[in-house]
């Protein structure tokens, strides 16, 4: 996929502190699928694919990058440095430890893609039985 002029241009104006390091995790999630695009709102990046928004760059004003998965909860496979809960995100400090990260950030872009409307569906939680009271 292309890159996106707008994106380019929040890149000149914001002139995040880990530009280096965003510009690299932004080409390994491109380049992983051919459905990933980007785009800007809400003042942040987003990368996103046919199955929904995959992530976004947060806290950009501050050294080092944040990348928050939108539905990071759904993706199986293993990830050793994915961090959180339902929300996930990775943390990386440089355009090295980026191209370091790279085989990993492509196989969460492939995942993420291949779950098409299953990952934009709501994730069911499953209730707990009630238990019956005792006298």
């Amino acid at each position: 996929m292309p890159k996106s002029g707008v994106v380019e241009r929040w890149f000149k104006k914001t002139k995040p502190p880990s530009e280096g390091a965003m510009r690299r995790v932004r080409d390994v999630i491109l380049a992983a699928d051919a459905s990933m695009s980007e785009r800007v709102q809400y003042g942040v990046t987003f990368s996103s694919s046919k199955s929904g928004d995959f992530a976004a760059f947060v806290r950009y004003r501050e050294p080092g990058m944040n990348l928050r998965l939108m539905r990071g909860g759904r993706l199986q496979g293993r990830y050793p440095h994915l961090e959180g809960g339902t929300v996930k995100r990775i943390r990386i400090t440089d355009e090295k430890e980026a191209s370091a990260r790279a085989a990993e950030l492509k196989a969460m872009v492939k995942e993420w893609c291949s779950l098409g409307d299953a990952a934009k569906a709501r994730k069911k939680h499953r209730r707990q039985p009630m238990r019956a009271k005792s006298r």
